[in-house]
């Protein structure tokens, strides 16, 4: 059956958008089918409350152009995420950009209205649909960071046929946060039986810890709080496997 070699490279953005752009060709690397890089790596969020909508960007401006050429010259898909001008010129959209073998945009739908911050104040939501990709055989799933907390949207996006959740973040450090970000990842693929590809942006802002999970809930790859890189693979027999021995997905009666 389809496998997917995955790789998540955790790493920090900077303020400068130019600066960024600059590092894909140097962060994506080669022989993996996709990469996975960390929400706003376009353009970092900068201290709470800044306004980002100066850096906002079309999906086929410098940032996703730059994307796409990185993309197509290592032959792999790479998501990564971006401030994109919207209706709004006041409030962009948080988008993931996928570019590459496989193409798609998703606008983050859960704004980070909690732990005392307000998203909203400065960007918009997207459309409330579940975005999914076909990336060599394997249908993926976009999310973005505080998305995780609501398992709504995981179960519609594997009602759509999802196999693997991909979830680019920038999760702020804090009391409890890397084991708020532990459990969730790993409930979200039990509760699913699916596979998710969690990347997001390093200590000392952020929580680091991006990883790997299988259907069955078991951590194949995991990074510390620095920054760096994890690989691992997505296997479609592991997949099936799983849904055999907890066909909870089956067993649904609501």
């Amino acid at each position: 059956m389809t496998t997917l070699r995955v790789a998540l490279v955790q790493e920090a953005s900077d303020t400068d958008p130019a600066v960024n752009r600059a590092r894909l060709a140097q962060l994506v690397p080669e022989g993996h089918d996709l990469v996975v890089l960390p929400e706003a790596f376009a353009r970092d969020f900068g201290s709470a409350g800044s306004d980002v909508s100066a850096d906002a960007e079309a999906v086929d401006g410098p940032f996703g152009a730059e994307l796409a050429r990185v993309a197509d010259e290592r032959r792999t898909t790479v998501v990564a995420g971006m401030f994109e001008t919207g209706p709004d010129p006041q409030r962009p959209w948080n988008t993931l950009l996928v570019r590459g073998a496989a193409e798609a945009e998703y606008r983050k739908i859960h704004l980070y209205d909690s732990f005392g911050y307000r998203e909203s104040d400065r960007l918009s939501a997207g459309d409330p649909t579940p975005a999914l990709v076909d990336v060599g055989g394997v249908r993926v799933g976009l999310m973005t960071c505080y998305d995780l907390r609501f398992p709504e949207l995981a179960r519609l996006l594997v009602d759509a046929g999802a196999e693997l959740l991909a979830v680019p973040a920038a999760w702020v450090a804090g009391e409890r946060k890397v084991e708020h970000w532990r459990t969730l990842l790993r409930a979200r693929a039990i509760e699913n039986t699916v596979y998710v590809a969690a990347a997001g942006q390093p200590a000392p802002r952020y929580s680091g810890h991006s990883m790997l999970v299988d259907p069955l809930g078991d951590v194949l790859a995991e990074a510390g709080p620095d920054a760096g890189l994890v690989e691992g693979v997505v296997d479609l027999a592991r997949l099936a496997e799983a849904r055999r021995t907890n066909p909870s997905l089956a067993n649904r009666r609501l």
